[in-house]
């Protein structure tokens, strides 16, 4: 399975790809360009595409959109001033025709932050009730604790179990 982890600069993607490859979390720099790794889960071969989220990358996001099957929006739920700006990206992003098959996971990182957005907070603020183009699913998680973090590969993988016929 593929699996494309996207979201602006600072929302948590690496931290999250080193979490659950049981990778050190303790210094994670910015990604420029792209990490891909690969996890076995529930007999599954999950590659995970994590892209960079700067706004200078944010134009080549476009260039890792073939065969997704599922697409994972990384939130910052600490970041209330950016959330106009992360709508905006991922509305773009269901538009695109490559992405068109692909679920959505939407994890609300940072969650264990005192003071960081709601569910709610984030479902409004993405307007995630409009979409009726892709399943999704949102899930609070820390990337930094790991909670939530397999609950979500299994939402994953499960999806995809109900939409493909994988024998």
């Amino acid at each position: 399975m593929r699996i494309l982890m996207l979201g602006l600069d600072n929302a948590g993607k690496t931290t999250i790809v080193k979490r659950i490859m049981n990778e050190d979390v303790s210094s994670v720099s910015p990604t420029l360009g792209f990490i891909i790794k690969t996890i076995e889960y529930d007999g599954y071969q999950l590659n995970i595409w994590d892209v960079g989220g700067q706004k200078t990358l944010r134009t080549y996001w476009k260039n890792y959109f073939e065969k997704t099957d599922t697409l994972i929006w990384v939130v910052d739920a600490t970041d209330r001033e950016r959330l106009d700006d992360c709508r905006l990206e991922l509305k773009g992003l269901l538009l695109e025709e490559r992405l068109s098959g692909a679920s959505l996971l939407v994890f609300k990182n940072k969650s264990d932050v005192p003071g960081s957005m709601t569910e709610d907070n984030v479902r409004t603020g993405l307007q995630l009730d409009s979409i009726k183009t892709h399943k999704w699913k949102i899930m609070p998680c820390s990337a930094m604790t790991g909670l939530n973090l397999q609950e979500g590969l299994q939402w994953v993988v499960q999806d995809a179990k109900d939409r493909l016929f994988l024998y």
